[in-house]
């Protein structure tokens, strides 16, 4: 299997992310856009709107995350930023923040269907931190699931799964809900 290269989302690169989302916006028309507006925005902008609006964040200079690539091909994708990128989490009871801390919050993920169920996650993850690490970030922060006994689609899966994290060294660090941990790792 050829091995997984990531780099940080930027204009340079920007046709590359619209490849892997697809017309579809990689699910929904979201183009990972749900955890960065309000509800109502969300489904107001939801397709070319989306879209439009991550553009834009990306043009303006914003690193939203980072594009996985096999063999010169985009196949993974992984959002990441500091917490305050993502009102959405402040407005969830689950999600709200543990303390005041400064954190990086890593929020979704998507792999091309081809690709999943290759172990990629793991990749995905530590790449990740190590994005945050040079970006001098001391604590990165993440919103699993933790599934319930069988098979979940892995397009609920978006946010990652705990044991993932578990293995990546993340320790849970609160859970306001019996299937979404809030998990924590120290850079």
């Amino acid at each position: 299997m050829a091995p997984l290269t990531l780099r940080p989302l930027t204009a340079k690169n920007w046709r590359e992310f619209e490849i892997l989302f697809g017309e579809r916006g990689a699910c929904g028309g979201c183009w990972c856009q749900w955890w960065r507006l309000s509800r109502a925005d969300f489904d107001r902008l939801k397709g070319d709107g989306n879209k439009k609006r991550m553009r834009s964040l990306v043009h303006a200079g914003e690193v939203p995350g980072l594009l996985g690539y096999r063999e010169g091909a985009p196949v993974a994708w992984c959002s990441l930023a500091p917490r305050e990128s993502f009102p959405v989490l402040d407005r969830s009871r689950v999600l709200k923040r543990v303390d005041d801390k400064p954190v990086w919050s890593l929020v979704c993920f998507f792999v091309a269907k081809p690709f999943r169920r290759q172990g990629l996650m793991p990749r995905l993850i530590a790449e990740a931190a190590a994005y945050a690490r040079q970006q001098g970030v001391e604590i990165l922060e993440a919103y699993p699931v933790e599934p319930k006994k069988g098979n979940q689609a892995d397009l609920f899966l978006y946010t990652g799964v705990a044991s993932a994290f578990r293995k990546a060294g993340f320790a849970e660090v609160a859970r306001r809900s019996p299937t979404r941990p809030i998990m924590r790792l120290e850079l």
